[in-house]
């Protein structure tokens, strides 16, 4: 009887977890998406640490899915803001959100490698960390039709979860607890995300 009454306790409260869990992380990629101050990496591979730990790999695949489509969801919808912004005569906020974050050397270096080597740009930039807006600002200023950024940006979307992911496992799998492996998960993403800023630094001083 105590176990039976200890199985029907836990298996609702699992269920509970993650039918809040699941909704609040594509929420909060998809509000990462379009403003970019949520960290949504180290989110994913937060929740990948959690499901490693739970039932892998039905879990990863619901954090996979979850994340990828609200990764290209929020893309999509600020670059439709964008272009709406394009074409109107005093921009948009949207608009503006994106320049700030695209300084004239980097979008002078994601226009370059975007007239080179097309989609393919569009795909990597969302692995480089800050890399994802000088690119999507570009694809505004070469005038992408929606439908052609959508096609780059899907792949994208997709190899950005699958990464993220994969940080996640591997916290999970280096600790017993999945607090633990969270934290480890989210030090590896801001590890990742600050790398290329310190190299630069450190090739400009030698």
């Amino acid at each position: 009887m105590t176990v039976l009454a200890a199985t029907t306790t836990v298996v609702p409260t699992a269920s509970t977890q993650q039918a809040v869990g699941y909704p609040s992380l594509f929420l909060l990629v998809l509000i990462g998406a379009l403003v970019p101050v949520v960290p949504t990496g180290a989110l994913v591979s937060s929740a990948a640490v959690v499901a490693f730990h739970r039932t892998a790999p039905f879990s990863l695949a619901l954090v996979f899915v979850t994340a990828s489509t609200a990764a290209f969801l929020g893309d999509v919808t600020l670059y439709w803001l964008g272009r709406r912004g394009m074409g109107s005569k005093n921009g948009s906020r949207w608009l503006e959100a994106i320049r700030s974050r695209a300084p004239e050397e980097r979008l002078a270096q994601a226009q370059e490698k975007l007239a080179a080597h097309g989609v393919a740009v569009l795909v990597l930039s969302r692995l480089v960390p800050a890399g994802r807006l000088p690119v999507m600002l570009a694809c505004l200023v070469a005038e992408w039709p929606m439908r052609r950024f959508a096609r780059g940006n899907l792949p994208a979307c997709l190899a950005w979860a699958v990464t993220y992911q994969l940080i996640g496992i591997l916290g999970g799998s280096l600790f017993d607890e999945p607090w633990e492996g969270v934290v480890a998960a989210i030090a590896l993403t801001l590890v990742i995300s600050v790398a290329p800023s310190v190299w630069k630094r450190v090739r400009s001083a030698r």
